[in-house]
């Protein structure tokens, strides 16, 4: 049997250094591996989490649309704040977590879609009558009135079918020469923050009128509910009447609402302190006392996971419907 060759030292030091190696780069790729399956492990686990949390919402909103139905069936010709429901939150419990849902009264607002006229399917042109009511909420609101008309033209012309500027406004040329062009849908908008990209419009301004603003799916004037108008929201009803109606004088009419509301609007017009006034025949038929659309807000928090949704709900018919639905937090 021949005798194995004596190993050097500087063999035997090689070959635990590649050892050495060895472990490590395993032990680099182990921990590689045992990080991405805690990465997916975890991405599954969020996954599931939102998925059930979705389910919760939509369960939410289930019960929100019933809600919303005994409101309506509770008196067929007007809507009250009887049962404290507007812009209340209710807490539902769900295993491992909290979902919450406010409903508000989704009418009383400015209906951005309401500056341009037109029958559904047809062609949309500036409405006169709706540009120079977002003139009256912005100059209420403390817009200048220059920066006001140019805003209230300008989403006409955002909106409406055709090309052409109205003056102040603007249209395709407009957004093109920008540094980062765009052009106008000329279509009704969907969501309020559409009208960040409408000239005139800033961070500060859009900030200003977010809260009184909406985009309802026509662009009918706003249905003000001046059963549910809060005196808060009295720039809503004093934009109707501006240059007869001081804001104060508005708010203080919404405190002495009687506690069980309007019959009807007749019976507000009737008003002592209204029998001076002489409100245009759209400002006139715009006041209601019974609401059409509601707003739902709905939070979900499960698991470490957190879901926001809101929605559009139409009271027309019982059972209420559902006009569209959002996710993530309002924009």
């Amino acid at each position: 049997m021949r005798a194995r060759p004596p190993v050097s030292a500087g063999e035997r030091g090689a070959a635990l250094l590649t050892v050495l190696l060895l472990v490590a780069v395993i032990s680099v790729l182990a921990a590689g591996a045992l990080e991405k399956l805690r990465i997916s492990t975890r991405l599954a686990a969020n996954a599931n989490a939102t998925d059930q949390a979705r389910a919760y919402a939509y369960a939410a909103e289930t019960l929100a649309q019933r809600r919303i139905d005994d409101i309506m069936e509770r008196d067929a010709a007007r809507t009250t704040l009887e049962g404290n429901w507007n812009g209340r939150r209710q807490r539902l419990p769900i295993p491992g977590g909290l979902a919450t849902a406010t409903v508000s009264d989704g009418g009383n607002c400015f209906n951005l879609n309401s500056v341009v006229s037109g029958a559904q399917g047809l062609e949309k042109q500036a409405s006169p009558y709706g540009i120079s009511q977002f003139e009256a909420l912005m100059t209420l609101l403390e817009i200048p009135p220059q920066e006001a008309r140019t805003i209230a033209v300008s989403l006409a012309d955002w909106i409406d079918t055709d090309s052409m500027p109205g003056s102040g406004g603007a249209e395709d040329n407009y957004y093109a020469a920008l540094a980062e062009p765009y052009l106008p849908p000329n279509m009704l908008i969907q969501d309020p923050s559409e009208l960040r990209a409408v000239a005139g419009v800033t961070p500060e301004v859009y900030a200003r009128l977010r809260p009184w603003i909406c985009a309802l799916p026509n662009n009918e004037p706003s249905p003000i509910n001046v059963n549910t108008l809060s005196p808060e929201q009295a720039p809503l009803f004093a934009m109707l009447i501006p240059q007869q109606l001081t804001l104060e004088r508005a708010r203080q009419m919404l405190l002495e609402r009687p506690a069980n509301g309007f019959s009807s609007p007749a019976a507000f017009w009737k008003l002592p302190a209204l029998e001076a006034l002489v409100p245009p025949m759209q400002a006139a038929e715009q006041i209601k006392v019974r609401t059409r659309y509601f707003n739902l807000n709905i939070s979900v928090e499960l698991a470490g996971a957190e879901l926001s949704e809101t929605a559009l709900i139409d009271a027309t018919r019982t059972p209420s419907r559902l006009v569209r639905r959002q996710w993530g937090d309002p924009s």
